[in-house]
């Protein structure tokens, strides 16, 4: 529409003679789009979408709206001009039905806010259970993933079944996970040759993309193929990492450090042209060895699967068997396809490429400053660990004024006050920073995070998280959206980071808010959970709260014990390595120091005796785990 309307001097006369026109980033404004999302919804009876096309009145309220509405009519759409024609209309002939239907639609509005909170002492795990009963019925046997076409990456609810795992030890719940992953790195999906994940699959084989690649999936992603190399050792998801993370370093982090917000799908007018290859151009750029491996791997020698004439590459046949097709070893073949990639990454750095959104968003850049932590943990790599601390330090440089945090910056200037998921994937982030890099500053401005999620965004009277602040700019509705979208649910992040927060801090206010939150939305998580991973994830942690393991000592001596916990995936603890006095640390980290390392396993506000070795601390987290394990694994079995 901005093309073909908005940048049309004739239509733009139109618009500016009936109306008085806005033009909202939605990623600058949520809080509008999550409005208008759900008024247009209502008022239409069908789903939303991008561009979001609203009609309101002078005091906000809108009266019509559609998504895409084309210059000429087509589709069976009307055309735009003539669409305002007839809305301006009828704005002024039917005033009295517009007012009824505002006050109807904001009164539908309002109920979409959940009431008559449950107490926690009426929680227990049948959500849990539900959830992962629905992603078995939801489960894609042939191609892994949930659901049909077009296929999401849905790294909530991979991330459930990971949890459920390490919760009950069922295998086939983490099969589910792994396979899915395992496709997904197979597919078109993942960047073959550059790496990071598009936004979505058009078909259920994972192997045609909407091209987009969006900061926002590949921080969750990166945290999801780390945690699956750590419970499986297979270098595929090894490999997923380190590309995907090398293309966030190379394209996306910004010289002040923050990460920037996406790539286009389109270059040069044409979506993906940017990504894919014909035969002849991939074999004017190898040597005939490189070709033979690289078209049997990535599926050259196949029919077309881009729009019948070019091919987006996918793994189609492993390397083992390419190389056994070609009598050569599998050293070899590995060899040859990494020359060959290099080659073509060297070529497609030539083209045209896609546009970048050059925006800086807080919450965008939580996920994928907590992606980049976790993965840098796991696998051992100080320098992801670096480009996270860059941009955490850019958004405490930049975006963090006054002790307030604002929600975006670009072209040098910060501003618009932040909502609630920019507080709540901060404080998850400055979480995972202070487990991969324990920095009693970060843990400091956890605790200011905190605080000001219960000062300015906590509804203590109702429960839960309002998603715009107190002092916000007054709208026609305030949402506490519980549901997970494109992102996580601010909800569902606010009690599961708070929840940890007050094992750390002591603090009980931040415990009792999220356990409100959770009651907030316990009826609808029992009526359905899916949906719902977040709140789900912090449910979990609720009825069996984070188990807490403090390691301290000298410095020089922490590397063995970080070395050993490193591969180990413990999704119910915090496992902090502090070096030195921790005098000045808020009591549940204040623990005896002394010229040699403890470590300190805590479950609730009860401590084990202190532990002096690294493998007596990996036997001692073993045993533990298998004890909640057997706590939580259902009779019979």
């Amino acid at each position: 529409m901005a093309h073909e309307s908005f940048e049309d001097p004739d239509v733009a006369a139109v618009m500016n003679a009936l109306f008085v026109n806005v033009k909202v980033d939605r990623e600058e404004r949520p809080d509008i789009d999550q409005i208008y999302q759900s008024a247009q919804q209502m008022l239409t009876q069908r789903n939303g979408g991008w561009p979001l096309t609203m009609f309101l009145t002078p005091d906000q309220v809108p009266f019509f709206g559609g998504t895409y509405f084309p210059k000429s009519a087509r589709y069976g759409l009307p055309g735009f001009v003539d669409l305002m024609r007839r809305v301006q209309a009828y704005y002024a002939g039917k005033r009295g039905e517009i007012d009824e239907q505002n006050g109807q639609l904001l009164a539908a509005l309002g109920r979409t806010v959940p009431t008559s909170p449950a107490h926690a002492s009426e929680f227990d795990d049948g959500p849990l259970e539900a959830i992962i009963e629905f992603l078995r019925a939801s489960y894609d046997e042939t191609h892994a993933g949930f659901g049909r076409a077009p296929k999401f990456p849905h790294p909530d609810s991979i991330e459930l079944c990971l949890r459920h795992w390490a919760r009950t030890g069922d295998e086939s719940v983490l099969a589910m996970a792994v396979e899915t992953l395992a496709r997904m790195a197979r597919g078109g999906i993942f960047d073959q040759v550059g790496g990071g994940f598009a936004r979505y699959s058009t078909d259920d084989e994972w192997a045609i993309p909407h091209f987009e690649k969006m900061l926002y999936d590949n921080g969750p992603l990166l945290r999801l193929y780390a945690d699956a190399f750590a419970i499986t050792g297979d270098p595929l998801f090894r490999r997923v990492v380190e590309e995907t993370a090398a293309w966030v370093m190379r394209e996306m982090q910004s010289p002040e450090g923050g990460y920037y917000s996406s790539l286009d799908a389109d270059s040069e007018g044409e979506e993906g042209k940017f990504y894919v290859w014909t035969p002849d151009e991939v074999r004017s750029l190898l040597a005939p060895a490189e070709f033979t491996v690289v078209s049997a791997h990535y599926g050259f020698d196949r029919p077309p699967n881009f729009e019948g004439k070019a091919w987006n590459p996918v793994v189609a046949r492993p390397l083992e068997a390419v190389a056994l097709e070609s009598s050569i070893a599998v050293d070899e073949a590995g060899r040859l396809l990494e020359s060959a990639r290099a080659k073509l990454f060297a070529a497609r750095e030539r083209r045209i490429r896609p546009g970048r959104d050059d925006k800086v968003l807080a919450s965008w850049n939580a996920l994928m400053i907590g992606g980049m932590a976790h993965a840098a943990r796991i696998l051992g790599r100080p320098d992801w660990l670096a480009s996270a601390r860059r941009a955490l330090d850019f958004v405490y440089g930049t975006l963090w004024k006054d002790d307030k945090l604002l929600a975006t910056y670009k072209d040098g200037h910060a501003h618009l006050n932040a909502y609630l998921d920019d507080h709540a994937f901060l404080l998850a982030a400055l979480l995972e920073m202070l487990e991969a890099d324990f920095r009693a500053q970060d843990l400091a401005w956890a605790g200011e995070i905190g605080e000001a999620l219960l000062e300015r965004f906590h509804d203590p009277a109702g429960g839960g998280f309002f998603f715009t602040s107190h002092d916000h700019e007054r709208l026609i509705h305030r949402p506490k959206p519980g549901h997970d979208n494109a992102t996580p649910s601010g909800n569902g992040m606010a009690a599961w980071a708070l929840n940890r927060l007050s094992f750390l801090t002591g603090e009980n206010r931040f415990r009792q808010a999220a356990e409100g939150t959770l009651g907030l939305f316990w009826p609808a998580m029992r009526k359905g959970p899916a949906g719902y991973g977040s709140l789900l994830a912090a449910l979990a942690e609720t009825l069996v709260p984070p188990r807490t393991v403090i390691v301290n000592g000298p410095a020089a001596e922490l590397p063995p014990w970080r070395e050993g916990l490193r591969r180990e995936y413990l999704p119910d603890s915090l496992v902090l390595l502090v070096p030195g006095d921790t005098r000045e640390l808020p009591p549940p980290l204040a623990k005896p120091a002394g010229p040699q390392v403890n470590a300190w396993v805590c479950e609730g506000v009860t401590c084990m005796r202190p532990i002096l070795e690294p493998f007596q601390l990996h036997e001692t987290l073993i045993a533990s785990r298998i004890a909640r394990f057997s706590k939580t694994r259902p009779s019979g079995d």
